[in-house]
C-alpha cells in the first residue's frame, strides 16, 4: 500500500454548542481511524479549535477523543503537524509535549513525497485585511499574552470565546464562496511567491471553501475547506492531489 499524506483544517471545535461540537469531534476521530491505514503524515492546517489558550497549568476542557486519537497515531509513528490559525494561535507546547505533534506558527516550505509544498493556515497573508494583521500582531505579542494569562482561566476563556464566536459569525458570508483568482488574497499571495521560488502545491485552510485549481502550469492551489459545513480534506499520494469529503465524494476533479 502506497503512503499518503492528508490535510484537514477549520473544524472550529467548541462552537456553536457542545452537542454539535462533540458530533464533529467524533466524526474527526472516525476520519483519523480511516486515514491511519495508509497515512505517513497528517497536516492539521489550523483552527481545529474555535478557541485555544494554554495557561501554564491549565488548558481548555474537553476534546479528549480527538487528542487521544492524535496521541495514538503519533505513537504509531504517523507524523502529525499542526499549523496554528487565527482561532488557535495561542497553542504553544502542550500538543508537542503530550501528543508528539510538530507545531508550526509560520508558513512552511517543505518537500512531501518528492514535491515542493508551501503550507500555512493562511490568515494574514496576501494584500488587504490590515485590521486583522494589526490584531494578529497584538495577539502574537508575548507581553499581551502574559496580560491575558494573568486573567483567571474562567474569565479569560469566557471572554475569548465570546469574541471568537462574534468573529466567526461576522465572517460567515464571505467564507461560503470562492471570489475568483484575482480577488482571493491567498491566490494572489501564492502567485507572488511563485515569482521568488518554485512551488508545486500551495495548501491552506482559513477560507472554509474547498478549492483545488491550477494557478500556473503544473502548480496547484488547494484550500482544504472546513470540517464544519463541507467535511472536506485533501490527500496527496506523491503524484496526485485529491480534494474529498469524508464520505469519499470528490469536491473537485482529481489531479
Amino acid at each position: 500500500m502506497s503512503e499518503k499524506v492528508y490535510f484537514l483544517s477549520d473544524s472550529h471545535l467548541g462552537i456553536p454548542d457542545n452537542l454539535s461540537s462533540l458530533a464533529r469531534e467524533k466524526k474527526m476521530v472516525a476520519w483519523l481511524d480511516m486515514v491511519k491505514k495508509d497515512a505517513s503524515a497528517i497536516y492539521l492546517m489550523g483552527d481545529i479549535f474555535d478557541f485555544w489558550f494554554e495557561y501554564r497549568r491549565v488548558v481548555p476542557k474537553g476534546y479528549v477523543r480527538l487528542l487521544g486519537k492524535l496521541a495514538e497515531l503519533s505513537d504509531a509513528s504517523i507524523s502529525i503537524h499542526y499549523f496554528t490559525g487565527n482561532h488557535d494561535m495561542w497553542a504553544f507546547d502542550y500538543f508537542e509535549k503530550e501528543i508528539g505533534v510538530i507545531m508550526h506558527h509560520e508558513p512552511l516550505d517543505t518537500v512531501i513525497l518528492g514535491k515542493r509544498f508551501h503550507l500555512s493556515h493562511g490568515d494574514g497573508l496576501g494584500p488587504g485585511d490590515r485590521g486583522y494583521k494589526f490584531l494578529k500582531a497584538v495577539f502574537s505579542c508575548r507581553f499581551c499574552q502574559r496580560l491575558f494569562a494573568a486573567l483567571h482561566p474562567a474569565t479569560g476563556m469566557r471572554l475569548a470565546n465570546y469574541f471568537s464566536r462574534k468573529s466567526r459569525l461576522a465572517n460567515r458570508p464571505s467564507d461560503e464562496q470562492f471570489l475568483g483568482e484575482d480577488k482571493e488574497w491567498l491566490v494572489i499571495y501564492s502567485k507572488e511567491l511563485l515569482k521568488k521560488r518554485h512551488v508545486d502545491y500551495f495548501v491552506y485552510g482559513h477560507r472554509h471553501v474547498p478549492v483545488n485549481i491550477e494557478i500556473a502550469p503544473g502548480v496547484r492551489y488547494i484550500n482544504t475547506g472546513d470540517w464544519y459545513n463541507h467535511y472536506s480534506y485533501a490527500v496527496f499520494d506523491g503524484s496526485r492531489m485529491e480534494l474529498l469529503s469524508f464520505t469519499g465524494a470528490p469536491h473537485a476533479e482529481d489531479h
